[in-house]
């Protein structure tokens, strides 16, 4: 693979500093480390000052884009300068990107009144590819859409019982990373969160996580298009590139939407291809399978039955509570605790 970078030079804008340029991708391969942890290691020993160690994790090419231990300090004191302190991580996800698996921690400085994104990225070695700190004006803008005032036709519940929190939602790519992908537009994951942690202990098992192995319902009523099961769920901090989805069912509401239900644990998908569901029923339990570095429960409506294709549809929810409020039709943003209201709610 070859590669062009830019210099790092303490006048350049902070939003393009240490952003390599690929001219080829690579196949995507499950990696051979933890990104998560490694990830997290990278930024602390940043944060630290300790260049010299960070740079010796780049690949060649990142060293030579970013000017060696000389242009990576010149970066860090530029950080330091504009950012000041890390103070609090809004959130941390490992997704793959054009062949590498990226690890970004949305988080909030001192000095800067918006959330920046820390981003590694990694070679299946774990050899860093490329490394940035970009603020919102540099961040990935919102796929375009001809459903952004769509009327949805399937009247639909949450998927799930009981009070879960929004992780991902909303339109806008700073409350929802799915939102820059045109097939999940209008994407959710959710999780449950006990007295602010989403896993008992060190969240090192998937049984440790408040969310495993709950119900995964169906949203509408409809006819089950793919139901895929057999798939591994994986270790907190690891993913499986090579299924997205994972374990997952798509329900064809015969209106030419179609609801994808992603990440179930492995041997617990309830339906098959051709079966007709009802609106409640369980199809599966949630679990860690695929592209997914955790357990929670991936959610969106699109307007084709095949992963990866077709666009993405508002997915509203009916008589649900947000927050503590009744809500009536509303799509839920990301932070919020929601649950289905009345009789639905257990």
């Amino acid at each position: 693979m070859n590669a062009r970078g830019i210099r790092a030079t303490p006048s350049l804008c902070l939003a393009a500093l240490l952003i390599l340029i690929f001219d080829a991708l690579v196949t995507a391969q499950t990696p051979e480390f933890d990104p998560m942890e490694r990830g997290r290691a990278l930024t602390q020993a940043f944060y630290a000052g300790e260049i010299a160690n960070v740079v010796e994790a780049f690949d060649a090419s990142m060293r030579e884009a970013v000017g060696g231990v000389e242009g990576a300090r010149a970066f860090y004191e530029q950080v330091r300068m504009d950012l000041g302190d890390e103070t609090d991580v809004v959130n941390e996800t490992v997704r793959q990107e054009g062949g590498h698996t990226v690890y970004l921690r949305a988080a909030r400085f001192a000095r800067a009144e918006q959330p920046f994104t820390v981003l590694w990225a990694f070679h299946a070695t774990g050899r860093v590819a490329g490394f940035s700190i970009r603020g919102a004006t540099s961040s990935p803008s919102e796929a375009p859409s001809r459903y952004l005032d769509y009327a949805t036709r399937t009247r639909l519940r949450l998927p799930f019982r009981g009070e879960w929190l929004v992780v991902w939602g909303g339109r806008t790519v700073e409350e929802n990373y799915h939102a820059a992908h045109v097939d999940q537009r209008f994407a959710y994951d959710v999780a449950v969160e006990v007295e602010g942690a989403r896993h008992r202990g060190e969240g090192t098992r998937n049984e440790e996580y408040h969310c495993w192995g709950r119900p995964v319902l169906a949203p509408g009523s409809g006819i089950v298009v793919v139901a895929r099961d057999g798939l591994p769920d994986n270790a907190p901090g690891r993913m499986d590139p090579t299924a997205p989805p994972g374990n997952h069912v798509v329900i064809d509401h015969g209106n030419g939407e179609y609801s994808f239900l992603a990440h179930l644990q492995q041997g617990s998908v309830a339906v098959g291809r051709g079966d007709s569901v009802s609106q409640g029923l369980a199809v599966g339990r949630c679990g860690n399978s695929g592209n997914s570095s955790e357990p929670h429960l991936h959610y969106h409506l699109q307007d084709s039955p095949r992963f990866g294709e077709g666009e993405g549809i508002p997915a509203p929810f009916l008589d649900y509570v947000a927050n503590g409020l009744p809500v009536r039709r509303g799509e839920p943003v990301q932070g919020q605790r929601i649950r289905p209201g009345g009789s639905g709610g257990r």
